[in-house]
């Protein structure tokens, strides 16, 4: 009885030292499987890393080509026509305003002024001799010494005498005034940027044939910049903005000025504005006739965002970014692109500086995805 009892005990402890190893191998079997499930779901998430967008400039830049120009400019033609007999200022000679230029010899127009001097007095001797007659015929007419057609021929011809010197004063001035333009005289300041003409020359002031042009002249002092802006920056350009200016010959050197006016009317063809830019040169580094780059600083039409062009996502839907949702899901949202900066762009619309935005978006990324956030210093 006591050794049936105790194979009973044996049997029963063998019995439970399988049961404990079957069992121990079953959970071992379980949590292996488990802990397997959770890792892979675990790395099916995908590793994202995230930014938050910068603040884009509160001004938007536009650069545009410009053309310098003079501020005032003219040619300077001749008033009397003959031979040139000297010549004062050449290319690049600054002058002053009424400073000579150049002299031209004109023996016709001296002739005929004399002449026409010489005419006066004869209108005038007559004139006196006519006022003498008038006078007496009009004594003599009070003595009933002569008749009244008599004196009134005296005295029309008085009247004809008066207007025959006022015709001849008109014509003395005329030509005095063609006398005075045998010297060329500049209209303002300015430099010299041609001269047409030398010594001995023929002058042609336009009498049968077309004038020529002796000289031109630059007001250099103060340039105009004329720009065509894009109709869409068109109100933003208004008078007394200001424009930073830069030329090739001189990089790394801007000059500044300020928008002065435009033309108010959208050119139908280019759809621009055309605007005059004024800028000050009283050292002269700036040339007329030159190329320039004009970066106008204009306010933002709208608070643009700056992201990583890594974050953008080109799909069928179209332009997108991904961002974080309470911290682990993903949501993919439509935004509108501004300008490119080549490693950065600008997004006009469609998220905030609060957003998390994701820089290495997965391709097959979802909107609603659960992600999970890599950890470091990777925010802006």
């Amino acid at each position: 009885m006591l050794r049936n009892l105790k194979l009973i005990v044996i049997a029963l402890a063998a019995i439970l030292i399988v049961a404990f190893v079957v069992v121990r191998g079953i959970y071992t079997r379980v949590s292996a499987s488990t802990a397997i499930k959770e890792r892979t779901l675990e790395l099916s998430v995908p590793s994202v890393a995230v930014v938050h967008p910068k603040r884009g400039d509160p001004k938007e830049e536009i650069v545009l080509p410009g053309n310098i120009q003079a501020f005032i400019e003219a040619p300077v033609y001749a008033r009397t026509s003959g031979y040139l007999k000297k010549w004062y200022t050449d290319i690049g000679s600054r002058v002053k305003t009424g400073e000579l230029l150049a002299e031209i010899e004109s023996p016709e127009v001296d002739q005929q002024l004399s002449q026409a001097k010489a005419d006066l007095g004869t209108a005038q001797a007559n004139l006196k001799l006519s006022e003498t007659t008038m006078n007496r015929y009009q004594g003599l007419w009070k003595q009933n010494a002569i008749a009244r057609q008599d004196v009134d021929n005296a005295i029309g011809a008085y009247e004809s005498g008066k207007a025959t010197v006022a015709s001849q004063e008109a014509n003395v001035k005329r030509l005095e005034q063609l006398v005075a333009f045998e010297k060329v005289f500049a209209p303002f300041d300015g430099i010299i940027t041609v001269r047409n003409t030398d010594v001995g020359q023929l002058i042609n002031a336009g009498n049968g044939g077309a004038a020529q042009e002796l000289f031109h002249i630059s007001s250099t002092d103060r340039l105009r910049i004329f720009v065509s802006v894009p109709q869409t920056y068109s109100r933003a350009v208004i008078p007394g903005t200001s424009a930073q200016l830069t030329v090739p010959e001189a990089p790394g050197h801007p000059y500044w000025g300020k928008v002065a006016r435009n033309t108010g009317m959208i050119d139908a063809t280019t759809r621009t504005l055309l605007t005059e830019v004024d800028i000050e040169n009283k050292t002269g580094e700036l040339m007329p006739g030159s190329f320039a780059e004009v970066h106008l600083k204009l306010p933002a039409a709208t608070a643009a965002m700056i992201v990583p062009v890594t974050a953008l996502i080109f799909r069928a839907d179209g332009l997108q970014v991904a961002v974080v949702r309470d911290g682990n899901r993903a949501e993919l949202v439509h935004v509108t692109q501004g300008r490119d900066f080549g490693t950065e762009v600008e997004i006009t619309s469609g998220i905030t500086p609060q957003d998390s935005v994701i820089i290495n978006t997965p391709d097959s990324l979802t909107s609603g995805e659960k992600v999970r956030v890599e950890t470091g210093d990777k925010n802006q």
